[in-house]
């Protein structure tokens, strides 16, 4: 009796299985899925300039559109040659502006604000908006009654973690990025991310505990309370201390925010930072120093021009030219190195003002998948002619002090990261990639080809087309046995590089959206507050204005300024290595 009722649930949830046609993912171009009983279904195509069944038939208007609109590729292949063309268009102001406006509206409408959906339900709610604790989803979860992870097609069980991590992920031998990044850019990736992706990992991965945004508290703490612990409350600045005539972060004993660390550390190498992760890198320390240092001269300057202000006014503005800063550096030094285009981005808030935009912004759980950029981390670096591993390196902050900070930047200026690729995790990365991959299936990420849908790109039809390459479509066809099946993170990262980048299509196409969408909804890019006066008048405008990654260092360094550099000093790109017939370039 009891075998026969279990036979009979089970043909029952089989049976709800086969009936929920939303899994199949039915509704093309952004249509939403609603079934209708338990045997029918229909696409809202409402606002998508599509209609029909499916929402497969675009509208005459829009058919123009597509008609007109070139594909990525060719967009891509247009801002990386033709050299003399952008030579002109840079020295143009309208036109730069021109193009730079339309880079910041087309990236920017492909991000849902306000945001639609969370990963509790697969359908728009409430508290996808109003609850902050979550990650925004741009695709709702799989539904969990489909008959398989990824919705109709594949295997029924995903593929193993441990053999999906040794066959493709761990490093054999070092890659180096292909165009030349610096170990200077990698950090810079890592520590300016830090600040908006901040998984509250006691919650579940899809909660956050961050403020959704480029708000510095990588810089100034997480919270007052910690803010306050950090600041001298003298001049508006920053506690620090001095050690072989270079300012640094203070001890922890001297400022007791609240730090973690990977293992033990010793009492003299505890720094208190704004971020309690900043302590476990060098290169983040090297990062938490410099901006430090940076805020300090900012209230320097801002104190000799308005000497009537007190500590709290001249903090506060610390803050806000510091902000400028740093979203000038990440879209005219960090974004220019990623896209590699030969057209010069530009950071001008202005160019917005009077479009239909909104100042709002909140964190992807996709932005943050597609973020793990872990291969970028050398096995090894070497400082000033020292070598040193990456057991070595980590939780060993003072090896920036012990060579200070123009030798450790120039160094890292002058090493080359890692490609993001296959078999390109160190060991002390590896596990990382496989929490990520088991959140993205606890989560349940639909799979890459309804992203890349979602973000105007083709679908993959094969394995091959995806990689490029014989052997890794063979082994990612064994791991999931339809291209309609491979998860977000593996499809990234086995994706073919683009010509002359650093990653392939699907992550700068959807990675460039969330990024220009969280920079430009800034509050300080808003009419209200771009205006000399926010920033204490023309002078601290013009330290926003004027900022470059270079200028970054080279104004707090006390001696000869160093190489700083995204890219290797004289490197120069070869030609595409193909993947041989066991992952390796």
């Amino acid at each position: 009796m009891e075998r026969t009722l279990g036979f009979f649930i089970l043909f029952l949830v089989s049976v709800s299985y086969a009936e929920n046609l939303c899994c199949s993912y039915p509704c093309q171009n952004g249509g939403v899925c609603l079934t209708k009983g338990f045997k029918d279904y229909e696409c809202d195509c409402t606002s998508t300039d599509f209609y029909g069944r499916n929402c497969e038939t675009p509208t005459f208007s829009k058919r123009i559109k597509l008609w007109l609109k070139p594909s990525p590729l060719t967009l891509h292949n247009l801002l990386i040659g033709n050299n003399w063309l952008w030579d002109i268009i840079n020295n143009i102001p309208f036109l730069r502006g021109f193009i730079m406006k339309k880079v910041y509206t087309m990236r920017s409408d492909m991000i849902d604000s306000p945001p639609t959906y969370e990963s509790e339900h697969p359908y728009i709610t409430l508290d996808a908006n109003y609850n902050v604790s979550f990650y925004t989803r741009t695709l709702p979860p799989v539904p969990v009654e489909c008959p398989t992870p990824m919705g109709v097609a594949g295997k029924k069980i995903l593929p193993d973690l441990d053999v999906l991590t040794k066959k493709l992920f761990i490093r054999e031998k070092f890659k180096p990025e292909p165009i030349g990044t610096s170990a200077l850019f990698s950090f810079f990736a890592q520590h300016f991310t830090h600040q908006f992706f901040k998984t509250d990992i006691k919650r579940g991965p899809q909660y956050q505990w961050g403020g959704h945004g480029v708000d510095m508290t990588h810089v100034y703490g997480k919270n007052k309370h910690d803010e306050n612990l950090l600041r001298s409350f003298k001049d508006g600045k920053l506690k620090v201390q001095t050690v072989n005539g270079e300012d640094w972060p203070p001890l922890s004993k001297d400022a007791q925010v609240e730090m973690q660390y990977i293992m033990p550390v010793p009492e003299d190498s505890k720094f208190a930072l704004g971020h309690s992760f900043f302590g476990n890198l060098p290169g983040l320390f090297m990062y938490a120093s410099i901006w430090m240092r940076e805020h300090n001269r900012v209230c320097d300057v801002m104190k000799k021009e308005h000497p009537e202000w007190d500590d709290e006014r001249l903090y506060q503005t610390g803050k806000l030219i510091l902000l400028g800063e740093t979203i000038k550096i990440v879209i005219e030094d960090y974004v220019q190195h990623l896209s590699n285009y030969n057209f010069k981005l530009l950071f001008d808030p202005s160019l917005l003002f009077g479009e239909p935009f909104q100042y709002q912004n909140r964190i992807a759980l996709e932005f943050n998948h597609l973020y793990h950029w872990h291969p970028l981390m050398p096995d090894d670096f070497n400082i000033g002619g020292t070598n040193y591993t990456i057991k070595d390196f980590l939780v060993n902050s003072n090896l920036v002090i012990k060579h200070g900070m123009a030798t450790f930047v120039d160094s890292l200026s002058k090493q080359n990261a890692g490609a993001f690729t296959i078999k390109n995790h160190g060991k002390y990365t590896v596990n990382v990639v496989k929490e990520l991959i088991k959140h993205g299936r606890t989560l349940r990420l639909q799979p890459l080809n309804n992203y890349r849908k979602r973000f105007n790109l083709k679908p993959f039809k094969s394995f091959e087309e995806l990689t490029g390459n014989k052997w890794l479509a063979k082994e990612l066809e064994n791991f999931y046995g339809d291209i309609e099946a491979v998860e977000f993170y593996v499809g990234l990262i086995t994706e073919k590089r683009r010509p002359k980048a650093v990653f392939g299509e699907a992550i700068v196409e959807m990675g460039g959206p969330y990024s220009v969408k969280g920079l430009m909804a800034n509050p300080i890019c808003s009419p209200k507050y771009w205006k000399p006066s926010t920033f204490g008048g023309n002078v601290g405008f013009e330290i926003v204005n004027t900022a470059t990654i270079e200028k970054l260092f080279c104004q707090n360094i006390k001696e000869d300024c160093p190489v700083v550099s995204f890219k290797v000093p004289g490197f120069v790109e070869g030609p595409e290595k193909p993947v041989d017939e066991h992952g390796e370039l």
